[in-house]
């Protein structure tokens, strides 16, 4: 796999925080505000690819361009930057050594709390 760190999604993070379209909420909190299949299909029916890619920091530049298979690692629910989804994505991004996605996350958790 050829994950790598989305650097545009990255910049939207940070521009929806700057904005403060947070969601502070509790490290376990993610499994109940991650959107749903039905939620992705229908952002992308509405948006496009280009957009759900957006919510995603991973990219895996080994899959098929135009699926949701390619995007990984996301941290809101298309509409605010989510605390427990950006801990969650860290948490994997260590466990599977993405140590750029990792680090990015790592630091936009500390902007979160600050």
């Amino acid at each position: 796999m050829a994950t790598q760190l989305n650097k545009k999604a990255l910049e939207h993070a940070r521009g929806l925080l700057r904005k403060g379209d947070v969601v502070r909420d509790e490290r376990d909190d993610w499994s109940e505000h991650a959107p749903s299949t039905d939620d992705e299909n229908a952002f992308i029916d509405k948006h496009g690819m280009d957009e759900f890619a957006l919510w995603h920091l991973g990219e895996d530049t080994s899959a098929t361009e135009g699926t949701k298979g390619r995007y990984s690692f996301p941290y809101g629910d298309f509409r605010r930057l989510h605390r427990c989804a950006v801990i969650s994505a860290e948490s994997r991004a260590g466990q599977y050594d993405h140590t750029s996605i990792e680090e990015a996350l790592k630091d936009l958790l500390s902007d979160i709390d600050d």
